[in-house]
């Protein structure tokens, strides 16, 4: 089995536009799929993968709620949706409130998109609601091909916010895109969970090997970042890293598993 714990897809209306305004700020990525949930679940079986999680992300107040409603409309048993929240919205602790209440599992913020520093003290009420609405947190972390520095999410900055989460977290990107050295010094060592997206041609393979020795597959998901990446393509790194069977399994799918109850 195989549970992709990162991909995207947008309601079909406006997947050909959204998908061309984000390829275009991030310096022509090619995606892989048309953005859409039938592209997404084409791609899956062609990869070889079972489910996947569906990331979703409200990028100002009036979006939100729609934002939600679409991912609620995509459950089923090959797709298996998270919510989003914007930060600055007046009803976002309502919305997470709704988010639960709409059995959507976790959120996915993107602190670049939102526009927010992961430690900054204004968020704490909102990892507080939903750390005891007990719904995982993913977060965009580390850098965005689409955004200059200064970046919203670094390690340094992650670890600061853990101290008001309590429930759990995942930080995407092999703990932070482009910030190998600093996720070693300052996530390997706490309880957070890493995926794996669009870790191939962007992750020196000595790093991801540092990085998964000091981490532990317990601790780590598969991901890829659908449309911009394949699920393949993130296999094809995983396989050259010399892990057991055992490792494997749990990155591809138990701790998957583990964590959303299935």
């Amino acid at each position: 089995m195989v549970i992709d714990f990162h991909t995207h897809a947008f309601p079909d209306r406006i997947a050909r536009f959204v998908l061309a305004k984000l390829s275009y700020d991030s310096g022509g990525l090619i995606p892989q799929t048309k953005g859409t949930i039938h592209g997404l679940k084409d791609l899956m079986r062609k990869d070889g993968v079972d489910k996947s999680v569906l990331l979703s992300i409200a990028t100002n107040e009036k979006q939100q709620a729609a934002v939600n409603d679409f991912a609620l409309s995509c459950r089923g048993d090959e797709i298996i949706p998270f919510g989003s929240v914007y930060p600055w919205a007046e009803d976002a602790l309502s919305e997470l409130e709704r988010i639960k209440e709409m059995g959507l599992q976790g959120i996915k913020f993107h602190p670049e998109y939102q526009q927010f520093f992961v430690d900054d003290e204004k968020m704490k009420p909102i990892y507080k609601k939903a750390s005891e609405l007990g719904l995982i947190i993913l977060f965009h972390a580390g850098e965005d091909m689409g955004y200059p520095p200064p970046y919203h999410a670094t390690p340094e900055r992650l670890r600061r916010a853990m101290k008001w989460i309590d429930t759990t977290v995942v930080c995407a990107h092999w703990g932070s895109a482009n910030m190998g050295e600093d996720v070693l010094k300052y996530l390997c060592d706490i309880p957070v969970y890493f995926d794996t997206a669009f870790g191939y041609g962007a992750m020196p393979k000595d790093r991801a090997l540092r990085i998964m020795d000091k981490k532990g597959a317990d601790l780590f998901l598969f991901g890829s970042d659908c449309p911009w990446h394949a699920p393949s393509w993130e296999m094809e790194l995983l396989e050259t890293l010399g892990l057991s069977q055992d490792e494997k399994d749990k990155i591809y799918f138990k701790n998957a598993q583990k964590l959303l109850q299935i």
